[in-house]
């Protein structure tokens, strides 16, 4: 039976970030364009959603995570694995329990979500958290699981940057807008990052195994180079934003940080020596969306 301690690593706390970060910084655009309308922000209204937002994005992430760890140890792709502990592919506890703690949150997330919606009377949404739970569980699951074909990283920027970052100001605000949508292609390339870090460390076992990731189809050389992209091009991004409101210039602060990493993978750090990018990307997106947060709400 695994302990709690391995409970907690198979829900991957470093990629927990990705989570948190959409909300952070969907929440900064909606409290940016609320004062620049002149409204007061009405704390009130507006923790609650970020709260529900933030339980959603959370519960997903587990869920997912929990579902990737059942998948992929059933298919034997964890058997001979580098990175970080699994549940499923260590044995350490049954691939049923497992299953049902991703479905467990899963259906948190898919709660939380739907009380959400009925807070800010935003219905269609639903149809959007039902494609949102359905694509956590397809990312390994299924017969025909869209992690093997590539699509993995297409996914985690939709959902985990456009959905998120869009659907967490929309919550709140009633409206879309260019801010949003600047601010969610940002998000959702450093949540990319995340997953291209795990998979190029994997890309060895990943093609035996017959996974055929993104970094799997790109090689070494291309995963490396799109990975620099993906933790570079996210300043440039919000740039418009800084133009419009300085102090979102603070986000700038948070360069150093995707410098590193990015240095650490292009030098070809394999193996077990990306296992701290990994915590250095998700740090990178936390720092980014909480400096923004900050910048916008000034």
């Amino acid at each position: 039976m695994a302990s709690l301690s391995q409970w907690v690593q198979g829900a991957r706390p470093r990629t927990l970030p990705a989570a948190v970060a959409p909300v952070a910084a969907g929440t900064g655009v909606a409290v940016r364009e609320i004062l620049a309308s002149g409204e007061s922000l009405g704390w009130g209204l507006l923790l609650p959603r970020v709260l529900l937002a933030l339980g959603v994005a959370l519960a997903l992430q587990v869920g997912v995570n929990y579902a990737n760890d059942y998948s992929d140890g059933i298919r034997g792709t964890d058997d001979d694995r580098v990175g970080p502990f699994r549940l499923t592919g260590s044995r350490s506890a049954e691939p049923a329990t497992v299953k049902r703690a991703a479905i467990g949150a899963l259906a948190l997330g898919a709660l939380l979500g739907v009380v959400l919606i009925a807070i800010a009377g935003i219905w269609w949404m639903l149809v959007v958290g039902a494609a949102a739970v359905a694509a956590a569980w397809m990312y390994t699951g299924g017969k025909h699981p869209y992690g093997y074909l590539g699509l993995g990283e297409l996914f985690v920027f939709v959902f985990f940057g456009l959905v998120a970052v869009n659907g967490t100001a929309y919550a709140i605000t009633g409206g879309l807008s260019l801010s949003a949508l600047l601010v969610s292609c940002a998000i959702g390339l450093l949540a990319v990052s995340i997953m291209l870090t795990n998979n190029l460390r994997d890309i060895p076992t990943d093609r035996e195994a017959g996974k055929t990731t993104l970094a799997v189809r790109l090689g070494e050389r291309g995963t490396r180079l799109l990975f620099a992209v993906t933790v570079i091009a996210p300043f440039v991004l919000v740039v418009p934003l800084m133009v419009q409101h300085w102090p979102a210039a603070l986000v700038l602060l948070a360069l150093p940080l995707a410098i590193g990493p990015a240095r650490v993978v292009l030098r070809g750090a394999q193996g077990r020596a990306l296992i701290p990018v990994l915590g250095a990307a998700g740090r990178l997106e936390l720092v980014f969306a909480l400096l923004l947060l900050a910048g916008l709400c000034l």
